[in-house]
């Protein structure tokens, strides 16, 4: 397996504010929820804040698409998500701004919960994670920093490489699209799973503002240029 730990950095720009922020409220929402909620009440739980395809589907508990994105299924869960968004997304913040960039995560967010709900809208599983508002995150770092060097690691060999932005994000939109396409015919409406179109939805959106963040916010800080 290929785990990305880190990439070129943005000289100058905005500091990534709720870049961290956002890392620091999804690490806090699990240990609160692990430390406050007894097992036998995780179920129940995440049926009221997990966003539940159905319910969505027929007008109900939209508020979930929020909440849903800041809670966990297990610890790695957590740790791969948390490790995506601090590689990718401080240097997006950083080009368009904390504000802008809260707003947008939060958009990529919805959007991905949406997206999973029209492939599944009768599914009765809550899902839960931050992956739909990262796989924004992902999209709009492949349109701004194509060329970016992303170190990852490689486990299986235990030893880390450096390869382009582009060539690392577009083997993993390929793969999310394959499994996602793969499992329209075999989705289930009880059982959990990975929710791909959740992230083909998040990454979609985040691709099409990279072009709207390319265009409209291109500008140098202290003269270093910030798209590449």
């Amino acid at each position: 397996m290929i785990f990305p730990i880190g990439d070129d950095q943005v000289e100058g720009g905005d500091r990534p504010i709720f870049s961290y922020a956002l890392i620091a409220a999804n690490v806090v929402v699990f240990v609160a929820m692990f430390m406050m909620i007894p097992p036998e009440g995780f179920n129940t739980f995440y049926m009221t804040y997990g966003s539940i395809p159905q319910e969505i589907s027929h007008g109900q508990d939209w508020w979930t698409l929020g909440s849903s994105m800041f809670l966990h299924g297990g610890m790695m869960h957590l740790v791969g998500n948390m490790l995506f968004l601090w590689v990718f997304a401080d240097n997006i913040e950083a080009t368009i701004g904390p504000w802008r960039f809260l707003v947008f995560y939060m958009l990529g967010g919805i959007i991905a919960g949406v997206a999973h709900t029209l492939f599944n809208p009768e599914s009765l599983v809550p899902a839960v994670g931050a992956s739909g508002a990262i796989s924004a995150v992902l999209g709009a770092y492949l349109v701004m920093f194509p060329g970016s060097r992303i170190k990852v690691l490689i486990l299986i060999f235990f030893t880390t490489a450096s390869i382009p932005a582009f060539l690392f994000l577009g083997i993993w939109i390929l793969q999310q699209t394959i499994s996602g396409v793969g499992a329209i015919s075999t989705v289930d409406l009880d059982t959990g799973g990975v929710a791909w179109w959740a992230h083909i939805g998040g990454f979609g959106f985040g691709f099409l503002a990279g072009f709207y963040f390319r265009t409209l916010l291109k500008r140098r800080v202290e003269g270093v240029e910030l798209l590449v």
